[in-house]
């Protein structure tokens, strides 16, 4: 089995791809390796995949169509997983520039080189943040998701529409992947769960956004692993798929308060932190909260990870990288 993993450097993507080639499946790696967080991490991840022999790599832009196009042309590929995106909602606010070229325009690119070179078999990472700030909770894939309240969600929002189209136009089988607030082990710098560590490691300021009262479903990474491959599975040997187009919630379905994940960050770093109360920051939302019955009734499992354990994990990590960095 081969399989192109975009985004192979990213913390989603490098944990899909390490997984598959323990399973000794065949990956080929993408990604620009670009620095909009410390390209360090990234090199990190990636010099871990390049140690095995049934890993390939190359550093391609996805917007770039006629790069990703020398990939598809000259690799051998059976499933296409699609991480690869520009990432952070604030982010989005200063720079929508590079959402729309790497999300939407890469998204494109994906989509219209599978037409091409006949690869049937696309799983594609799309967000939570296509909720909104919707009463209605849990989320559902079926509620109506009309609301995003960032370019960022506006432009993951616009990856599932143009997934159905080519789905009911070319017959592609695209799986798209709602991630709620994934964390773990090399995960992103720029998330919450991450700043926050770092910040009560090193005893500086935390910002505590919308004066605490924020809820967020946060999903170990081992968990998110097992849902893709297991949902790879069901797809791949549902030989009468009615549906072309499935998306999925992959979430624990437990939302954790903010205050409750910072008082557990303290006891488990072993330090009080600085706390700053600030108002609810543009792009935002004040809670996220997975509807996991379609992920269940499809795989048989769900998320089970506790917030405790997955956390423990991290700060494990995070100690030992700061030590080694």
């Amino acid at each position: 089995m081969s399989n192109l993993v975009t985004g192979c450097a990213g913390f989603i993507g490098s944990h899909l791809a390490k997984r598959l080639l323990d399973l000794g499946e065949e990956v080929i790696g993408v990604d620009n390796l670009n620095d909009y967080y410390d390209i360090r991490l990234k090199e990190e991840r990636l010099s871990e995949l390049l140690e095995y022999p049934n890993f390939h790599f190359e550093k391609v832009d996805i917007s770039d169509h006629n790069d990703l196009e020398e990939v598809f042309e000259s690799q051998n590929i059976n499933n296409v997983f699609h991480l690869a995106a520009q990432a952070g909602v604030r982010y989005s606010i200063s720079k929508p520039e590079e959402y729309m070229k790497s999300n939407v325009t890469g998204f494109f690119n994906v989509l219209s080189l599978m037409v091409k070179y006949n690869k049937k078999h696309l799983y594609y990472a799309s967000s939570s943040s296509v909720y909104g700030n919707q009463k209605k909770i849990p989320y559902q894939e079926s509620d109506c998701c009309n609301n995003q309240v960032s370019f960022y969600a506006a432009t993951k929002k616009s990856n599932e529409i143009m997934a159905e189209s080519f789905c009911c136009i070319h017959d592609l089988v695209c799986t798209g992947l709602r991630f709620f607030t994934v964390y773990g082990p090399k995960g992103r710098p720029d998330m919450a769960y991450y700043s926050f560590t770092d910040a009560i490691y090193n005893n500086k300021q935390i910002k505590i956004y919308n004066n605490g009262q924020l809820s967020r479903d946060f999903t170990y990474i081992d968990d998110v692993i097992d849902a893709i491959l297991l949902l790879r599975k069901s797809r791949m040997t549902d030989s009468n798929v009615l549906d072309l187009h499935e998306i999925y919630n992959i979430g624990q379905g437990k939302p954790a308060k903010l205050m409750d994940f910072v008082l557990l960050l303290e006891k488990l770093i072993g330090k009080d932190a600085k706390k700053v109360f600030m108002p609810m920051q543009p792009g935002d939302v004040l809670t996220t909260f997975a509807d996991t019955t379609k992920l269940f009734e499809t795989t048989g499992v769900k998320p089970t990870t506790s917030l405790n354990d997955g956390l423990m994990k991290f700060v494990e990590w995070f100690k030992k990288y700061k030590e080694d960095n």
